[in-house]
C-alpha cells in the first residue's frame, strides 16, 4: 500500500512516497523548478507495479522537503539525505534510479554506499566530469514561476512539441509557484558553479561497483548525450548505455513504455 510519509533525516523532515513492498528502489527526481518526487516518478512506479518497494522522496528544496537550516543544497546534502533516508527506513540494500540531477546523486550514492546500492539507473544524467552547464539547463534553472516560464521550460525538456500542452503548462506553472520560495535559494547566478557542484569526481565514479544503466535521449539539449552520457562509459567499471532516438531530456514521458521495459529488465536481471 502506497503512502505519503514524513521521515526525519539528520534532524530535518523528508517528504516521501513509500509503497512498502518488495525489493527497494529509491527514485530521485531532477532539478527543474516545480519538480517533486511523485510528479517525476509516480506514473512510472505505478505502471511497473507492486513487485518493488518504490521509495520516492522530495529532495531538499523541492516539494514538501525543506532545505535544512544553514544549508544551500548541493550534491553533498542530497547524497547524504538519500543515504540517511534509506537508513531511517531500515532498508539495507536497494537499487537507485535518478533523473538528471538525481542521476548525479545516484552515482555519488553508489560510490559512497557500495554495500547498500545494488544497481543504478541514471537517466539523462548530470554528474559527468568536465560537462559544461548547457544553455538550456541554465535557462531552466532561471525560469520564472509563471506560464511563460513553464512553457519555455517544457519546450526545452521535450523533443516532441505536442507534449507542451496548455494543461501541462498550467500544471507546471502551479507547481513552480508553490515551490518558488524554497527553490530560489538553490541555483542563483552564476549558475555554472552549481553544475560543477553536481560533478561526481572520476575516482568516485571508478569506485562504483554496482551495475549502471545509462538511459539518454539522442536529442537531449539539457544534458547533451556527447558531454553527459558518453564520457561516463570511460569512467564507470560496469556500465551500459541505451540511447532513445527522437527523445529529449525526459525519456519517462516521451517514451514511457520502452523506458519502463528497460527499467524492469535491468532491475530484474540476475
Amino acid at each position: 500500500m502506497t503512502e505519503l510519509r514524513t521521515v526525519t533525516v539528520g534532524g530535518s523532515p523528508v517528504h516521501v512516497l513509500d509503497s512498502r513492498g518488495g525489493p527497494a528502489v529509491l527514485m530521485l527526481h531532477g532539478s527543474g523548478p516545480g519538480t517533486t518526487g511523485s510528479g517525476a516518478w509516480a506514473a512510472t512506479a505505478e505502471a511497473l507495479g507492486p513487485s518493488w518497494r518504490w521509495v520516492v522522496p522530495d529532495q531538499a528544496g523541492f516539494g514538501g522537503t525543506p532545505v535544512p537550516p544553514g544549508s544551500r543544497g548541493g550534491l553533498e546534502l542530497w547524497t547524504g539525505q538519500a543515504a540517511g533516508l534509506m537508513d531511517a527506513l531500515g532498508v539495507e540494500q536497494y537499487a537507485v534510479i535518478g533523473h538528471s540531477m538525481g542521476g548525479a546523486v545516484a552515482l555519488a550514492l553508489a560510490a559512497a554506499r557500495p554495500r547498500q546500492v545494488t544497481r543504478v539507473v541514471a537517466v539523462s544524467t548530470m554528474g559527468t566530469p568536465g560537462a559544461p552547464l548547457s544553455a538550456d539547463l541554465d535557462a531552466i534553472w532561471a525560469a520564472p514561476a509563471d506560464r511563460h516560464g513553464a512553457r519555455d521550460m517544457l519546450s526545452r525538456l521535450f523533443f516532441t512539441p505536442a507534449l507542451v500542452t496548455d494543461a501541462a503548462v498550467d500544471a507546471r506553472a502551479a507547481a513552480m509557484r508553490e515551490g518558488a520560495a524554497a527553490y530560489a535559494s538553490l541555483f542563483p547566478p552564476p549558475r555554472a558553479r552549481w553544475a560543477d557542484d553536481l560533478t561526481v569526481p572520476a575516482p568516485e565514479l571508478a569506485a562504483v561497483r554496482a551495475p549502471v544503466l545509462l538511459v539518454h535521449g539522442a536529442e537531449d539539449r539539457v544534458t547533451p548525450l556527447a558531454t553527459a552520457a558518453l564520457p561516463l562509459l570511460r569512467h564507470l567499471p560496469d556500465v551500459r548505455l541505451h540511447v532513445l532516438g527522437r527523445c529529449g531530456h525526459v525519456p519517462a514521458v516521451e517514451h514511457p513504455h520502452e523506458f519502463r521495459q528497460l527499467l524492469s529488465g535491468f532491475l530484474s536481471r540476475d
